[in-house]
């Protein structure tokens, strides 16, 4: 019986899951994810952490030593999570080792809310590097213009980092950019450039769900005939401008002094609209050299039902360039729609992670309380 997990990771494509809790890592459910079905790393964001702290009773031995301590919700947070980040780091490990670093690899975000202040971002994640304390960290910071010159501090830093919330081909590009001069940074510093690592995390089902929605309101004939097109596109053509990167003089003496290069990372990778296949945002962009981070209910459907092609990027340039040139055409904004999408990325996260600090004040009070701790 063929696996499509095992011809994906074939193909070239790391599997990551897009998932992480303590009751993941209590039950075992990371670790069989790692040796059964591919799974070569792991990400995670403010939704999933929030997702994750408010159900079961996974954290309540933790939560009750921090009540003990009197943290506030911000110092709980970060205790709850890089716990989580950190004991999944050493899940993945033996990966690491075995990939030479290339997979095996764990993300943690910066807060979201200092999406836009460059310095705090720095300072975030340097304190997140030393809090997790392990060589296959990934420290996620969002691509928004003020995390660019985060970026490539950070690399310049030796910080391995994962850069995320990328719609635009023109913020992929500038995000590669930041990547070569972090690198280059790190290389005059005389830093080991093999140990430092980096993806950038390119989000495609949001896009169809901007783009189709906008296409409805059209309600033509051709607009129809568009739907679902947009994200596999723009996917397709920023793996293109990848390539071109890897071509160019820059990182030719990068690669030349030891250098990784930045994976495209396929995030956003669920099916939101039932009307096109489960799969649809894995063995469509099936190319050497990326990472796909999949929910596990996606990875499952391709597990259970994917058609693994031998490369579905390459061969489709032109064609992708001319489903953006027919969206143009019928009035689609891309400017609009990928900005758009950034901003409510982050106001997503921004908001989980709110949510997620008042849910920690309520459960530690409440747990101080249940204890008698201070009297």
């Amino acid at each position: 019986m063929a696996d499509p997990l095992a011809e994906l990771t074939a193909r070239g494509v790391s599997i990551w899951l897009d998932d992480l809790s303590r009751e993941r890592l209590v039950s075992g459910s990371l670790a069989d994810l790692v040796a059964r079905d591919h799974v070569v790393g792991v990400t995670t964001n403010p939704t999933i952490f929030a997702k994750a702290i408010s159900r079961g009773d996974a954290y309540n031995a933790q939560m009750s030593d921090l009540a003990a301590r009197g943290v506030d919700a911000a110092e709980a947070l970060r205790a709850l999570t890089t716990f989580d980040v950190r004991a999944a780091c050493d899940v993945l490990r033996p990966v690491y080792d075995a990939t030479d670093g290339v997979d095996g690899r764990v993300s943690i975000e910066v807060d979201p809310q200092l999406a836009h202040n460059t310095e705090a971002t720095i300072a975030e994640a340097r304190a997140l590097w030393w809090l997790v304390d392990r060589p296959n960290l990934f420290i996620k910071i969002p691509a928004a213009r003020q995390g660019l010159p985060a970026i490539a501090a950070c690399l310049a830093d030796g910080i391995s980092v994962n850069v995320t919330l990328i719609f635009s081909l023109s913020r992929y590009e500038a995000v590669m950019n930041a990547f070569l001069d972090g690198m280059e940074r790190a290389l005059r510093a005389g830093r080991d450039l093999s140990a430092l690592a980096s993806v950038a995390s390119f989000f495609v089902s949001r896009l169809d769900t901007e783009v189709d929605a906008r296409l409805d309101k059209i309600g033509t004939v051709e607009a129809a005939g568009l739907r679902g097109q947009a994200a596999l596109a723009n996917a397709r053509l920023a793996y293109q401008r990848y390539e071109q990167v890897l071509a160019s003089p820059r990182w030719t003496a990068l690669d030349a002094a030891g250098a990784r290069p930045q994976r495209p990372l396929w995030a956003s990778t669920s099916t939101k609209d039932p009307a096109f296949p489960d799969t649809r945002y894995v063995v469509d962009l099936v190319a050497p050299g990326v990472v796909n981070t999949m929910p596990e209910a996606t990875l499952r459907a391709v597990a259970d039902h994917g058609q693994v092609p031998p490369d579905s990027v390459h061969g489709h340039y032109q064609h992708a360039q001319q489903v953006l040139e027919r969206l143009r055409r019928l009035g689609i904004d891309y400017d609009d729609v990928v900005q758009r999408l950034e901003d409510e990325g982050v106001a997503a996260f921004e908001a989980s992670w709110d949510r997620l600090r008042e849910q920690l004040t309520i459960t530690l009070r409440a747990t101080d309380r249940g204890a008698g701790h201070g009297r």
